[in-house]
């Protein structure tokens, strides 16, 4: 037995992985049932009854969660607003020759990249260049808006990005298992509250199917919402 499996089963011999805990409880176990060194981060999965095949129920965008991720991005913001940016908190901002700087040279050291509505007749050209590696801004996320500068607050703040999977399923990061349980109870009632909200009018039969919480490392745990 490898030395992660045996962490694993060492950790879950004494769980119901059948049970489903309420999120208050699965928050406070996630802390024990991590075994990672470092601090591992909590995501949480719902599996949906979901037909992506539809237009209506491919459901993409962004959470602003209450207690941010646990991660910093480098943003980049393609903006003639460039105060507003700046002072956002913005890792690299500029307009045309920034555009010109990631077709020239490949340039990728950044995480997310916002921009104002007038730049993306430029940037969108580069879709061949962005678009494989989920770095083209789209309004549905919040990365195309004239309110650069609270785009831009919110992403460095702690955003946690949402698509539906083929299968039509969810993931979400929210958060990091350091984080007081409190804080991680209230960015997972966030979410469920959001992926609640989200259900498409078109849907039939039953939504939510299931939900699991589960650290970098260690079992999943089943919730209810």
């Amino acid at each position: 037995m490898k030395h992660g499996q045996k962490k694993y089963q060492n950790i879950v011999k004494d769980l119901d992985l059948k049970k489903v805990y309420t999120i208050e409880e699965a928050a406070t176990l996630i802390k024990k049932v991590s075994y990672t060194k470092f601090d591992g981060t909590v995501s949480v999965q719902f599996f949906l009854g979901l037909d992506t095949r539809q237009a209506t129920q491919q459901l993409r965008g962004s959470i602003a969660l209450p207690n941010g991720t646990g991660k910093t991005r480098k943003v980049l913001a393609i903006t003639g607003k460039t105060e507003e940016a700046k002072e956002a908190g913005a890792d690299f901002v500029g307009g045309k020759e920034l555009i010109e700087k990631i077709k020239a040279e490949n340039w990728f050291d950044y995480d997310v990249i916002v921009a104002t509505p007038e730049m993306m007749g430029e940037l969108g050209k580069l879709g061949k260049l962005l678009g494989p590696k989920g770095l083209m801004p789209n309004p549905k996320v919040g990365t195309v808006t004239p309110n650069i500068g609270q785009a831009i607050q919110v992403i460095k703040k702690g955003s946690a990005d949402y698509r539906t999977d083929k299968q039509g399923n969810l993931h979400f990061i929210a958060g990091k298992v350091s984080f007081e349980t409190p804080a991680l109870v209230e960015n997972i009632k966030a979410i469920v509250d959001l992926v609640i909200k989200l259900k498409p009018a078109t849907a039939k039969g039953v939504y939510v199917k299931n939900a699991v919480i589960a650290p970098t490392m260690g079992p999943s745990l089943k919730i209810s919402v």
